[in-house]
């Protein structure tokens, strides 16, 4: 195995809202005047004013990733209140309406609004993308490749979207049907090699299809422009350790199959049509329903395929020093995904208010709260 650092960057988006009405509101403009000149780069508007992303720099490790997850977050808290309002991290906001909020100015949103019409208005959602370095491109998408079959699994985990427009959809993972409307996501085919993917980027941009390669949104993509495997199935997640376990677990499967790759002891490559299935039970059930195991042709458990999982990365976990965000997997396994602690409180109150509540106090646990004072 060639030796490289597993680097980390990880993306968040976040809902900006009004702690009295507990709606979105559409406020990226004020928040970016304040943003840009701390955080910089680190700080994007996203189509819909109500949302703002926040990407970490380069991460050396998991624990690097921790420091800047929590720093950005807290500064973003500290921003939004300097007007009043209040930040929150999850797939999608309870009851907020997309047809209230306003579309971001600029180009590029122009451009997607009149190229997706209804379906890029309707899109008001809220991911985590998850970047893990690999130098090498061509070994990158071999990797990519066996990592798709462990795409539900990660999803199930991550589940925190069941509302939509005030209703209970009866999904875990409502997030994923909203955006697999738009063209150019879900699951990828596999590739047999990187010039063939490159060859596909290169026939889309020449045929019209995109601008660039950026607007190929799958829920794995070798990304076009850094050296990085991105996952990008994941809804956003309300606590900071939640976020950060997921992280650590997509860095320790990529790095288990890069290990496997440089060993020719490749990791099977499944088609896309069987882990759709296993996608959709993810998006529906959680961590509450079965997985199939396409090599014992039999339904299990999904808490029991992630232990067999967290069991087939533990080497990778030690070398990469994230033992104790595979404990709080654990502890997601245990006491239930994002999606489960919101459904939990719509039946105890019946108030897609205090879902909303429950979400913004789990977006400011374990942040810096005197430096988001101070923003």
């Amino acid at each position: 195995m060639k030796d490289h650092t597993f680097t980390l960057g990880i993306e968040e988006e976040f809902a900006i809202v009004d702690p009295k009405t507990r709606e979105l509101r559409s406020h990226i403009q004020e928040i970016l005047e304040g943003g840009k000149v701390m955080l910089k780069e680190q700080i994007k508007p996203e189509m819909h004013q109500s949302v703002v992303e926040l990407g970490t720099q380069i991460c050396q490790s998991i624990g690097d990733a921790r420091a800047h997850v929590i720093d950005l977050r807290s500064k973003l808290a500290g921003l939004a209140g300097r007007s009043g309002l209040k930040i929150a991290s999850v797939g999608m906001h309870p009851f907020s309406h997309w047809h209230d909020q306003l579309i971001t100015e600029g180009e590029r949103y122009r451009e997607i609004v009149k190229d997706m019409q209804l379906l890029a208005r309707a899109n008001l959602i809220f991911g985590l993308h998850v970047h893990v370095g690999i130098p090498d491109r061509e070994t990158a998408i071999h990797v990519m490749n066996q990592a798709r079959y462990f795409l539900p699994h990660i999803y199930a985990l991550s589940v925190n979207s069941p509302f939509w427009v005030g209703q209970n959809t009866g999904l875990k993972g409502y997030r994923l049907k909203v955006f697999e409307r738009f063209p150019r996501t879900g699951i990828p085919d596999a590739f047999e090699s990187l010039s063939e993917y490159e060859d596909y980027c290169k026939l889309l941009v020449k045929t019209g299809c995109v601008d660039n390669a950026k607007k190929i949104w799958w829920d794995i993509r070798l990304h076009p422009f850094f050296d990085t495997l991105e996952v990008r199935v994941c809804d956003a997640q309300s606590r900071v350790n939640d976020t950060l376990a997921i992280a650590a677990l997509i860095q320790a499967v990529i790095a288990k199959l890069h290990k496997l790759q440089w060993q020719n002891m490749s990791f099977r490559i499944y088609r896309r049509r069987l882990i759709d299935e296993n996608r959709w039970r993810a998006s529906r059930y959680g961590l509450d329903g079965k997985l199939i195991d396409f090599g014992k042709e039999t339904e299990v458990e999904t808490r029991g395929l992630l232990n067999e999982l967290l069991e087939f990365i533990s080497t990778e976990v030690n070398e990469l020093g994230s033992k104790n965000e595979m404990a709080h997997v654990e502890r997601i396994m245990r006491e239930g995904t994002g999606a489960d602690r919101q459904l939990v409180a719509w039946e105890h109150t019946q108030d897609m208010k205090a879902v909303v509540d429950q979400i913004i106090d789990e977006t400011y646990e374990g942040l810096d709260l005197a430096q988001a004072r101070s923003a």
